[in-house]
């Protein structure tokens, strides 16, 4: 069974990062870039799945120019077998990063597509419904749990209400959650295979039109600061008069 995972450079999440002067993006002057947490978590549980024996190889797809490489390498020396950079230095939405990834699991033909539920660069939460749409699959999204037996995967997804447990046949596209796994540290047995592991250069044959453009990037308004009481009663005056209870 081959496993085909998504990852996506972003600036280290705990990093601080301002709008440009402009306000038409990020300023990542000096910063410094990782795997999306949630794509990492993926790679994780790919390993897992291939240690476990039910997966045989698992592939790393990457879009972006060749900065991409210091990720996919970083993937390539938690566990995956192959990585796969779809060269591009164009700006992307997620529609477009759907289509191209679709173009890249008909190349691949792998059994599950298993990715973060989101980047935390843009928050948005798309790719994966998108691509599962695209493909004709069905999906699971926020998996705190993956078992895969014989051409069925069962899926614990994370809900506002509680945990939901859910079945489905293989070919399938699934996106994990925080609470999945922790991945490994990698050490340097990891990096040093890792060199030696193929990572192909492909160029995007076909770049799909912007539906979604960023208008501004601004920092959020301060909050403002706080307030003590002095007793419980006070504290229940205080939220009433916010209408918070």
């Amino acid at each position: 069974m081959k496993l085909l995972v998504p990852i996506k450079r972003v600036v280290d999440p705990y990093a601080k990062v301002r709008p440009l002067g402009d306000g038409s993006g990020v300023d990542t002057t000096g910063a410094k870039f990782e795997i999306n947490p949630f794509d990492e978590i993926a790679v994780e549980e790919a390993v897992r799945l291939k240690e476990k024996g039910v997966a045989t190889e698992i592939v790393v797809v990457s879009v972006g120019n060749s900065s991409c490489e210091d990720q996919l390498r970083k993937a390539l020396a938690i566990g995956a077998d192959r990585a796969i950079l779809i060269e591009t230095d164009a700006i992307l939405d997620s529609p477009a990063v759907a289509s191209i990834l679709k173009e890249v699991v008909e190349s691949e033909s792998p059994s599950i597509v298993l990715m973060g539920k989101q980047a935390t660069d843009d928050d948005c939460n798309q790719v994966g419904q998108m691509l599962a749409a695209k493909l004709g699959w069905p999906q699971a999204t926020f998996a705190a749990k993956v078992e895969v037996n014989g051409s069925v995967a069962t899926v614990t997804r994370e809900t506002d209400s509680g945990e939901q447990v859910v079945s489905m046949s293989i070919p399938a596209v699934i996106t994990t959650d925080l609470r999945l796994n922790e991945p490994r540290y990698v050490a340097l047995p990891g990096i040093i295979k890792a060199r030696s592991k193929p990572l192909e250069k492909r160029s995007a044959t076909a770049i799909p039109g912007l539906k979604t453009t960023i208008t501004a990037v601004e920092l959020p308004p301060a909050r403002p600061p706080g307030r003590r009481v002095g007793s419980v009663q006070e504290l229940a005056t205080a939220i009433k008069e916010r209408g918070g209870i």
